[in-house]
């Protein structure tokens, strides 16, 4: 369910997602305590076959994913014609306390993490693509194949 399995089942798409947001502002997508949604803008780090956020421990969004796993991601998109494609994720984030894991995402990422940030890494359950062309949108998605996307 990691990055890696994204990569290994679909590596097309895998590398299309890298492109729209390793290292890019994109949006994160949890759940409040009361069931409402909550939108939030991150900048993901993916390599090594993970999906990586650092963020501030007081964050809405880390104690959203605390409480509840499930997230959405969509990356940002840089007109309203939509050219550079669309990429989307879901599945479930986890708080990750190894201190290797830690350091592997901060020589990751394309920013030097305060030590204060909590890191989650982000299981990938579903994923989706749009690119737009002269004939119209392409989607592709992509779901683990156990079925529990």
């Amino acid at each position: 369910m990691s990055w890696q399995t994204l990569e290994d089942q679909d590596p097309d798409l895998a590398a299309f997602g890298v492109e729209r947001l390793n290292g890019k502002v994109a949006y994160l997508a949890t759940t409040r305590k009361n069931g409402a949604p909550r939108v939030h803008p991150m900048t993901p780090i993916i390599g090594d076959g993970y999906l990586f956020v650092f963020m501030e421990p007081t964050s809405p969004k880390g104690h959203d994913l605390q409480r509840d796993s499930r997230y959405a991601i969509h990356c940002g998109v840089t007109d309203n014609s939509g050219a550079s494609g669309e990429f989307s994720i879901s599945g479930r984030a986890r708080l990750v306390d190894d201190p290797e894991l830690r350091a592997l995402a901060a020589r990751l990422s394309s920013y030097t993490p305060a030590d204060r940030y909590v890191l989650f890494e982000f299981d990938v359950e579903r994923a989706a693509s749009t690119v737009y062309t002269n004939d119209g949108a392409v989607r592709r998605t992509w779901k683990l194949a156990d079925g529990s996307a």
